[in-house]
């Protein structure tokens, strides 16, 4: 796993570059979108004490608390900073946009402005979007029963906050599941953190692929906080990605706004 930085302008899913990306399928992206973490922190060792509630317990409270969450955030919109970065082609770019979650969940970007390579922006940035928009409504790969086994670690604390620690590992070996730990506020049961590798790559051009995806818990709910990512590939090394999710607020007169196609990210 990779070192703890402090870095984010880029949680989510799928990350992939220049022309050799578009012999691959869209799905590789779908990676970083749902997730999708530039530098994976690892942290301390979480104790291995055993909590006040049963393992099943826990992870019923937070299947729970997951629909509240995904209820909650129906109809609001954020900033996003997406930060993408190819060190061994020495290109790089950053998008700023508008993330709005429709009253029925689609997410929808609008690009605000870019600065950066052009072919960073169409190649890593815009497929991340388009990949996050588009694993709506693929397979379900949530973090479920039905996907995952749990196994509690035990308590850490997380940032004045005291967190229950489950160690996940897929059911099966598919792209878009990962094995790696969920971090869940105990008072809530809502998730703080979600970091891992992806067991299986959707694409040859792409060898590990590696995430860790923060929340921020406001009002008793988890709002995305950053994403950041780390995708070996084969022909140009490491491919960074790092967003920041900011200025969150919920309108209950607004729809979707646009989102950026690739025609429009030229």
């Amino acid at each position: 796993m990779l070192k703890n930085t402090s870095i984010l302008g880029s949680l989510d899913k799928r990350l992939f570059i220049i022309r050799a990306f578009q012999n691959a399928p869209g799905c590789l992206l779908k990676f970083a979108a749902l997730c999708c973490a530039i530098l994976i922190g690892q942290g301390a060792a979480p104790a291995a004490v055993a909590g006040p509630e049963s393992e099943d317990q826990i992870v019923g409270r937070y299947l729970s608390a997951t629909h509240e969450q995904q209820t909650a955030l129906r109809g609001a919109t954020m900033e996003v900073d997406i930060d993408a970065n190819v060190p061994k082609l020495k290109k790089n770019g950053k998008l700023h946009a508008l993330r709005n979650i429709s009253k029925v969940g689609t997410v929808t970007y609008h690009m605000l402005g870019f600065n950066g390579d052009n072919s960073v922006k169409k190649e890593v940035i815009a497929r991340y979007m388009t990949a996050e928009v588009q694993s709506q409504s693929g397979p379900d790969i949530s973090i479920t029963p039905q996907n995952y086994k749990f196994k509690f670690k035990g308590v850490q604390n997380h940032d004045g906050r005291s967190v229950y620690v489950l160690a996940l590992s897929p059911r099966k070996k598919e792209v878009g599941l990962f094995k790696g730990e969920l971090w869940l506020d105990r008072d809530t049961c809502m998730p703080v953190r979600e970091s891992g590798r992806f067991v299986k790559s959707p694409s040859l051009f792409l060898s590990k692929m590696e995430f860790v995806r923060n929340y921020d818990l406001q009002n008793g709910v988890s709002i995305p906080q950053s994403m950041r990512s780390v995708t070996k590939t084969r022909l140009f090394g490491p491919v960074e990605l790092s967003v920041n999710f900011t200025n969150f607020s919920r309108d209950s007169e607004s729809n979707t706004v646009a989102v950026a196609s690739t025609e429009e990210d030229r």
